[in-house]
């Protein structure tokens, strides 16, 4: 599994350990990409050289037909993006951005990427922010601390973004032309025939879509890296976003959640008697209002699907009903975020309420 980060990472350091608690010393706007391993019971934990070698650079230029300028400056996010959507297409699965939220230490982010990857067909990878609950603090500092390190991450998940956008293009660019190639080879002498057949291999190319989940405090980030007017969240990126559990102010959230810009869906799943939603609002402080996640009132973001799930079987109180006894009780539940993560149209097998402008999953 492939895991972003704009944590400070320790070379020395083995395992895990190899991730620190802080953000980079080169600014919280550094990105690192590492490649983990799970191995009977421990991680092996690799950390990409951040720029390509010329070898490198020619070797995912003839792969991938992509015509690039070997001597340019080319770095580990492209060996990404041809690993991660060249794997999507052969195993037919999605992609699925995670973003996670407050007191999430690295092996808690991956626990939690692998289940979503058991549960669903997804290949999740994961950006990984120093959410690690202000180390020595507790309580109320804590929250606040991680909800500082969130700000200040705001800037790596938009610059992040905004590189998968590019080499998704670039990808696709040449997927085109490959396509281009054979439908012209097949039917050399009928340019129409070729036409359509040059269609028929991009429509079944296109069924792999990208979507990004933003989990609690996620989503606090997620409103921050929105606030730049050249914010790569306010382009067309990702085929569904979800905001599940949003640590974030219902009050005024239009104003930044219309700015994402989606292929499909924005969906906003909210849970009534989410108890870690109730504690967070609890906490000191003029922004500490109702949280997005659990308010179902002011639900008037014009291009967003609000959804409840608070009366669902096995919801409950929960926090992560997307993963874990919920998903697993609840195959409606399940297959309400199937359809998120998997790029489709989730409201469509739901009640809607018109007086507080939310679909509704009920049993």
């Amino acid at each position: 599994m492939y895991v972003v980060t704009n944590r400070s990472m320790k070379r020395s350091a083995k395992g895990l350990d190899a991730f620190g608690s802080v953000p980079s010393s080169r600014g919280p706007n550094e990105l690192r990409i590492v490649r983990v391993v799970r191995k009977s019971g421990h991680y092996d934990v690799e950390l990409l050289r951040d720029r390509l070698t010329r070898q490198c650079v020619r070797d995912l230029s003839d792969d991938y037909d992509l015509a690039l300028d070997v001597d340019g400056p080319w770095h580990a996010s492209l060996q990404l993006a041809c690993d991660l959507f060249s794997r999507a297409r052969r195993e037919k699965k999605h992609i699925l951005v995670f973003v996670h939220g407050y007191n999430n230490d690295v092996e808690d982010v991956l626990q939690t990427a692998m289940e979503l990857e058991r549960q669903y067909n997804v290949i999740v990878l994961p950006f990984t922010w120093p959410a690690n609950g202000g180390g020595a603090l507790a309580g109320t500092a804590a929250y606040l601390d991680d909800k500082q390190d969130a700000r200040a991450s705001a800037g790596a998940l938009n610059r992040f973004i905004g590189k998968l956008k590019n080499h998704h293009e670039l990808l696709t660019r040449g997927r085109r032309k490959q396509f281009m190639d054979k439908a012209e080879m097949r039917f050399p002498q009928n340019p129409e025939r070729a036409r359509q057949y040059y269609m028929q291999l991009i429509d079944r190319d296109c069924r792999v879509s990208i979507n990004l989940l933003c989990h609690s405090m996620g989503n606090y980030l997620l409103k921050y890296a929105l606030k730049p007017g050249n914010s790569a969240l306010a382009q067309l990126v990702f085929d569904n976003v979800s905001l599940v559990a949003a640590d974030a102010n219902n009050k005024d959230h239009a104003a930044w959640l219309e700015r994402v810009q989606v292929r499909n869906r924005v969906c906003v799943v909210i849970n009534e008697n989410d108890s870690a939603l109730k504690w967070s609002r609890r906490k000191p402080g003029q922004q500490q209002l109702a949280r997005l996640g659990h308010y179902l009132k002011n639900l008037v973001a014009e291009n967003t699907f609000y959804i409840d799930v608070t009366g669902a079987g096995h919801v409950g109180d929960e926090h992560s009903y997307f993963r874990g006894k919920a998903v697993r009780k609840n195959s409606r539940l399940a297959g309400l975020f199937a359809s998120l993560f998997e790029g489709g149209k989730a409201e469509t097998a739901l009640a809607y309420r018109a007086d507080i402008n939310a679909y509704v999953l009920k049993g």
